[in-house]
């Protein structure tokens, strides 16, 4: 991990790669072109979660019950990151991996097939967790594979991927929701399947590799320092950090604020009157400027220490959401976007590798599990308390309170700079 204040030297080969300005995502292992082709593929068959109210309504299902079906799906992401990356640590990475995506597939089966609300919501709850197995058993992957001065780059590939295969699936989603639901389930099942087998026949097995670490987090002395060791095969490991302990709650106001844009911002567009061809075009500048900015932002802004870096682009996020507050018009909706669109393409794999640099070996599934249930919180919550503000409280409040809520995260993660640099420097 690079630290604010000490920078290693560079050997000319990385002095030359960093000369391209679109350079940083070249140079990378197998393991991490084989995540990233998986995930687009596996991302552009995301289209059940979009159009799941409109299926649900096509099945007869009435408005005060789509909440349950939509709570469930929401359930699933409190439970899937913490079991696969439990499993990713004390098994395999690649088995956990192709559980999920096995799973997810079947979810979609049992989910389309479901005769009842009851059945429904248990095979939403399914789909939601068996989905989210995946990603800290990815991120785990990629830890493993990339050297530390390299883990920014490599997450930020990740989330480009992610981005690349979601701009793929809005086109999709709409066509093939026109022509029968039927087609967004075969192709989310199918393309989790396909990843399966991009997984199964091109990642390497790591079960000796996790056996190896278990032992070696076993035989480990507990430190006083506050840094973590493996000892143990539960969470533990992450709450007896004090850095991650503090770094998460952080991090989840951060990615609440970030998720109100696919709760809040919808609900912000229908209540101005604006058709839905407004938020289609918020969802196509945000994925625009992601893919189009990404490799050349990663590769301009990785000469400079993450943390500053990171901090600039959270506060660019925290304006752009709580400026939705102002905009009333398809124009201005797309400026307030390009804003926290931009902080997105700036913190592009910090966080995910800030994760990273702080677990053990033998506990890395473990925390990118906890940054992963991080994550699925603040989803959850967005689609929940964030839209119970937005309709009790009114627009004002959560927008402004965002605004407020972000400031204080970020001068929290500020605070928190010097911690982090000792702790760079002790694992060095």
């Amino acid at each position: 991990m690079t630290t604010t204040s000490v920078r290693p030297a560079e050997c000319p080969r990385a002095r030359t790669r960093r000369a391209n300005p679109l350079a940083a995502f070249t140079g990378f292992p197998k393991a991490i072109w084989v995540i990233f082709a998986g995930t687009v593929v596996n991302r552009i068959g995301f289209l059940v979660g979009p159009f799941l109210v409109f299926f649900l309504g096509s099945r007869g299902v009435s408005a005060d019950q789509t909440p349950y079906v939509l709570g469930a799906l929401g359930a699933g992401n409190l439970v899937g990151p913490a079991v696969g990356g439990w499993l990713a640590d004390r098994h395999s990475r690649k088995l956990t991996m192709l559980a999920g995506l096995l799973g997810t597939a079947a979810a979609q089966g049992a989910l389309f097939t479901a005769p009842n609300v009851a059945t429904m919501a248990l095979a939403a709850a399914a789909l939601s967790a068996t989905a989210t197995m995946v990603g800290p058993a990815a991120y785990a992957t990629l830890t493993d594979t990339v050297a530390p001065t390299r883990r920014r780059e490599a997450f930020a590939l990740f989330g480009w991927a992610v981005n690349i295969g979601t701009a793929a699936a809005g086109v999709l989603g709409g066509y093939l929701a026109g022509h029968g639901y039927w087609l967004l389930f075969a192709l989310d099942a199918g393309t989790s399947v396909t990843y399966a087998v991009i997984v199964a026949t091109q990642l390497a097995s790591d079960r000796a590799a996790r056996v190896a670490d278990r032992a070696a987090g076993a035989a480990a002395p507990s430190e006083a320092s506050g840094t973590a060791t493996a000892g143990g095969s539960g969470y533990g490991v992450v709450f007896r950090d004090r850095l991650a302990r503090k770094l998460l709650p952080l991090f989840g106001i951060q990615l609440f604020i970030y998720s109100l844009t696919e709760s809040a911002l919808p609900l912000a567009i229908r209540t101005d009157g604006l058709p839905a061809s407004a938020m289609g075009l918020a969802a196509a500048v945000n994925a625009g400027l992601v893919v189009a900015l990404q490799p050349l932002a990663t590769t301009y802004l990785s000469r400079f220490p993450r943390t500053p870096v990171y901090i600039t682009g959270s506060i660019l996020i925290a304006l752009g959401v709580a400026l939705t507050g102002t905009a009333h018009t398809t124009p201005a909706y797309a400026a307030t976007v390009a804003i926290w669109s931009l902080g997105e393409v700036a913190v592009g794999g910090i966080a995910g590798a800030l994760i990273a640099d702080l677990a053990p070996t033998a506990a890395r599934g473990r925390y990118q599990g906890a940054f992963s249930w991080t994550w699925g919180v603040a989803r959850f919550l967005a689609l929940t308390l964030g839209t119970t503000v937005y309709t009790l409280a009114g627009p004002a409040f959560l927008w402004w309170g965002m605004l407020g809520a972000g400031a204080a995260a970020i001068a929290g993660i500020a605070a928190l700079g010097p911690a982090i640099d000792r702790r760079t420097i002790e694992g060095s």
